[in-house]
């Protein structure tokens, strides 16, 4: 039987998605990527904020209106939105065969063959279950490069945030299970792989007792074939002189943070129950600069947390001015239902938290620009991804730029270059967030 598979929302869900596609191919299902071929389509969803929860819906009943034909015959709903809306997505969309719960993706095959049988089926093992290590993943990022989850659900229970409600405490994949799967996907020809957890940095202080993030990555290292490791959702008060020290001497770990702080500001640092201050934040950001003079961060914000005052704002606009991170991600606050930040007073209009978001991305811009122009003449690695005709350029990306959420660098070249290669190229123009490069030749790995 054909399936085809719609992973939405984070890399994290599309880690899950990736193994569900390897269980399904393994036990005989035939992957498709045509929907109007599919016997049985699997919407992997998301519920983390109200744009996510919508688009999730939309899927839902979009993929639905495939049941009035006589080819689809299970639509199956996966992930986030399964997790929390299960009675309302029963009740409301009768054409929806199989839920699945956010921490039971493992029992994908179990439940579609139960429900092939003729029954509406449901799977749920609590949201603190440990999904089984299966080993098996379909990736879909490309053959060059992958995102390795290293750890399920969350323990810092931030204001505004569900996903502990929906992923539950925050549980450590034991290291060797990981290390198996990292070797397994260099193996299959992944350079690149992108570390990943709801919070990376407290990796294995369930299971050991200790943050083991610098071990693993000292392992990950060791891997033949691997060139590239990026490290994402790094919490600021969690970032240790150890984890540092590892990035500075291991040549894989690409000199790159990512460091979701929110906010700037003491207040709605603590109305958000975040575990910082402004003042820890600039000491940890300025001390990751002076260890690693080339390191970029990228950080993301919530712009009109409830209660944020024109004071307040003016504060963090001139916080992102005066730090220039290398990447920025900015957010409307969005009040999410059974948080306790939704309940709070004074919350803001929308107008008010979409023209302060653009106010940072506007300074944000500038910024960027800034460092574009700071790169012509530099000579980078640059991963290439692709080749774009039209153009007569290749797409790819430097240390500086994480998968789909950081820009690009375009680089002329005389000669072909295969997709998954590290080249130098030397930087000939720039915009606001991409690069423009000519290929030198010579190889870097």
């Amino acid at each position: 039987m054909n399936i085809y598979f719609i992973s939405l929302g984070c890399d994290k869900n599309l880690v899950d998605s990736e193994v569900m596609l390897g269980l399904l191919s393994d036990s005989g299902y035939t992957i498709t990527d045509d929907e109007k071929k599919a016997d049985i389509i699997v919407v992997n969803t998301c519920c983390f904020i109200h744009d996510a929860k919508e688009e999730s819906i939309e899927t839902i009943l979009e993929c639905a209106e495939y049941k009035k034909t006589a080819r689809l015959k299970l639509l199956v709903v996966t992930g986030c939105l399964a997790q929390r809306y299960r009675q309302e997505i029963l009740e409301e969309i009768p054409e929806v065969d199989v839920m699945i719960g956010a921490s039971s993706y493992d029992g994908i095959v179990t439940a579609i063959n139960e429900a092939i049988s003729g029954k509406r089926y449901c799977l749920y093992k609590g949201v603190d279950y440990m999904p089984a290590y299966s080993g098996t993943r379909i990736v879909t990022t490309g053959s060059y490069t992958a995102y390795l989850k290293i750890a399920e659900g969350c323990d810092k229970c931030c204001t505004y945030c569900i996903i502990p409600k929906i992923r539950g405490r925050y549980r450590s994949i034991p290291m060797e299970d990981i290390l198996e799967e990292a070797k397994k996907l260099v193996e299959g020809g992944v350079v690149e792989l992108n570390i990943v957890a709801q919070e990376t940095t407290v990796y294995g202080i369930d299971l050991y007792g200790q943050k083991m993030l610098p071990t693993l990555l000292k392992k990950l290292c060791e891997l033949d074939g691997l060139l590239w490791i990026r490290l994402l959702y790094c919490y600021p008060e969690e970032i240790t002189e150890d984890l540092i020290n590892v990035i500075k001497e291991e040549s894989k770990i690409c000199n790159y943070m990512d460091i979701p702080i929110q906010h700037s500001e003491d207040t709605i640092l603590k109305r958000m129950g975040r575990r910082t201050s402004k003042r820890e934040l600039i000491e940890t950001i300025k001390h990751l600069r002076k260890s690693i003079p080339n390191i970029a961060i990228r950080t993301t914000l919530i712009a009109g947390f409830p209660g944020e005052t024109d004071e307040e704002y003016e504060s963090l606009y001139r916080f992102v001015n005066e730090m220039e991170f290398d990447r920025l991600g900015v957010f409307t606050y969005s009040p999410e239902e059974d948080t306790p930040a939704a309940s709070m007073e004074a919350q803001l209009d929308e107008e008010i938290k979409i023209k302060r978001r653009n106010e940072l991305m506007e300074l944000q811009q500038a910024i960027s620009y800034e460092h574009g122009e700071a790169m012509m003449g530099q000579c980078i690695d640059v991963l290439i991804e692709g080749y774009l005709y039209e153009e007569d350029v290749y797409i790819g990306r430097s240390y500086k730029d994480a998968p789909k959420i950081d820009g690009a660098v375009f680089v002329s070249s005389p000669e072909e270059i295969i997709s998954g290669t590290i080249v130098k190229a030397r930087i000939t123009g720039f915009d606001e967030y991409d690069l423009i490069g000519e290929r030198e030749y010579e190889f870097t790995k």
